[in-house]
């Protein structure tokens, strides 16, 4: 009986054994499996942190590619705004210093049509076309002046004559030979021709009309020959044998030369 009480005794402390390693053997796996399930709590966690954290990165690899395209577009849009502005500038810098060639040049050409400008073109300006034919020298019969001038322009035909060497001729100043020479074109006698003559302008006169003179029909025999009641071509009275006509014609064909000479 005691025996069998020590082996029951013995079993139950075995079994006591056997249940507390049980117990600890549950307890651990209990543990590791709490700490399992922690783990994968804590694993799951860091999984979805991980998750959020990559999103979040993947949204601001999104945000900075989004931000590095319209940086580049703005880039871009700046660059054409910039090339666009400087082509500008460079259209402006052109306008401009065409602007200032264009102004050079007319201030060039004004110069130079001022240091063309003459004294009788100043006179066209200031004076009436009235003014200039009603021009009259103190003292001097113009309409013989007048006839003198022409003659002598027309002794040069087709050549003409500079009109510096005519108012020498004549003795005139060049402010009263200038105003002749508008006179006579005004009045139709002759042509004016603008030329540079030693380096400054002036004006070569060409004979355009001679104006009718009296004063050699004045001096002819004829008007007071006492026989020209007798005079025919045909009777012993007669032009061709005259010798007074001949005189005369001798003396005018002199005073032609005389003022050609002149």
């Amino acid at each position: 009986m005691v025996k069998k009480e020590i082996v029951s005794a013995a079993n139950l402390k075995k079994e006591i054994e056997e249940a507390k390693a049980e117990l600890v053997s549950r307890n651990k796996k209990l543990k590791l499996s709490v700490k399992t399930e922690a783990k994968k709590k804590v694993d799951k966690k860091k999984a979805e942190a991980k998750k959020k954290v990559d999103k979040k990165k993947a949204v601001a690899k999104k945000k900075a590619e989004a931000k590095k395209k319209v940086d580049k577009k703005k880039a871009e849009a700046k660059k054409k705004v910039d090339k666009k502005k400087a082509e500008a500038k460079k259209k402006e810098e052109a306008k401009k210093k065409a602007e200032e060639a264009k102004k050079k040049e007319e201030e060039a050409k004004k110069k130079e049509e001022e240091a063309k400008r003459t004294y009788e073109e100043e006179l066209e300006e200031q004076l009436t076309e009235d003014e200039i034919k009603n021009f009259a020298i103190d003292k001097t019969d113009m309409d013989k002046l007048v006839n003198k001038v022409t003659e002598m322009i027309a002794s040069h035909a087709t050549k003409g004559i500079l009109q510096n060497i005519l108012w020498r001729k004549l003795k005139l100043s060049s402010r009263d030979g200038s105003r002749l020479a508008l006179k006579l074109e005004k009045l139709g006698n002759i042509t004016r021709e603008k030329i540079l003559e030693n380096g400054r302008w002036t004006y070569l006169l060409l004979i355009k009309k001679i104006p009718i003179s009296t004063i050699s029909i004045e001096n002819a025999p004829c008007l007071v020959c006492p026989v020209e009641g007798k005079c025919s071509t045909d009777g012993e009275i007669s032009p061709k044998t005259c010798v007074y006509i001949e005189d005369w014609v001798l003396t005018e064909l002199k005073t032609k030369k005389r003022h050609e000479t002149n």
